[in-house]
């Protein structure tokens, strides 16, 4: 059967953040300076993994799906969010609003279920360390990956083709910076009660799923690590699992404030903005920053890659 679209709408209007009109220049200035830091952070990353061989690890591989994810999710959200800055009324076409609906949602997804596989992988190398080179095998990692983002995109498609057929037929003023669920939800002109209800169920599963499979990989990783017999190995172990964890805790602190309430969409949507912030703008920068600042092994190839460099120089 062929769907179609009933809106009379064309395009949407984002809202943005009004009450920071009186500071619009020193807001467009910062948050263009974390947009640039997330994709030098994340760029690096790349980078880095790619042109070292010995950071070519499975841990590595996720961690340059993350860092990619990072780049796509921030360049769909900040430059609208930057032209509401400037731009006295910032708009989006309405298939251009579905899209970043869709690849926004996707990513977040993909995202929970990348940062799963980090746990499992995180798992194995020390509960196992030496099944670690059979179990986490090149294979084994192109295909969680994959799965990922197959997965992820599958699941958000569902959702984003149920809110494509709504009809919008009034107000197309999006209080929001970007096409978020609720706010687009709350324009339409028809009941929207099991959109608002399948979107919840959805979110309370991959979210809750994931982060039940994070939880009890690391009760085994805290219970091994703990029985190290010394101190140097068991912070070694240890270190090797705060970033992740502080990672886990920022994403899914914002999405259970962002979409995990009862009657999202017809709720205020100040707070869930402001909450957006740190999930599309702050998490993605410091995320990488995160991961290396305290990573030694990053830090030696930084240091090959500049000894390296610097050498091809001199023998020029």
């Amino acid at each position: 059967m062929e769907v179609r679209n009933t809106s009379a709408i064309t395009e949407f209007v984002l809202l943005g953040f009004p009450s920071l009109h009186h500071v619009r220049g020193l807001s467009f200035l910062l948050v263009l300076l974390m947009y640039s830091l997330s994709m030098l952070g994340n760029g690096f990353i790349l980078l880095i993994v790619f042109v070292d061989p010995k950071l070519q690890t499975p841990m590595y591989g996720f961690l340059c799906n993350l860092a990619f994810l990072e780049i796509c999710y921030t360049s769909i959200v900040v430059p609208k969010l930057l032209q509401t800055f400037v731009s006295a009324k910032t708009t989006i076409c309405y298939r251009c609003c579905m899209a970043q609906f869709f690849f926004i949602f996707s990513l977040g997804t993909i995202e929970l279920l990348l940062i799963t596989v980090m746990a499992f992988d995180r798992y194995i190398a020390i509960c196992h360390p030496l099944r670690y080179p059979v179990i986490m095998t090149k294979t084994l990692c192109v295909q969680m990956s994959i799965g990922s983002w197959l997965t992820g995109s599958i699941e958000i498609f569902i959702q984003a083709v149920m809110l494509w057929t709504l009809p919008f037929c009034d107000s197309n003023v999006i209080d929001h910076y970007f096409c978020d669920f609720g706010p687009v939800l709350s324009l339409a002109c028809s009941d929207t009660h099991r959109h608002e209800l399948i979107a919840l169920l959805s979110a309370i599963f991959f979210a809750f799923f994931t982060l039940l499979l994070i939880v009890v990989s690391y009760i085994f990783i805290i219970s091994t690590i703990l029985r190290i017999p010394s101190a140097s190995g068991r912070q070694k172990a240890f270190s090797t699992c705060t970033s992740h964890l502080t990672v886990v805790s920022i994403t899914y602190g914002a999405i259970m404030f962002m979409y995990m309430r009862p009657n999202n969409a017809h709720s205020s949507f100040h707070f869930s903005k402001a909450v957006a912030v740190l999930n599309t703008v702050i998490a993605p920068m410091l995320n990488p920053f995160i991961y290396t600042i305290r990573n030694v092994e990053v830090k030696q190839a930084f240091r090959r890659a500049v000894y390296t460099k610097g050498s091809c120089f001199q023998d020029k």
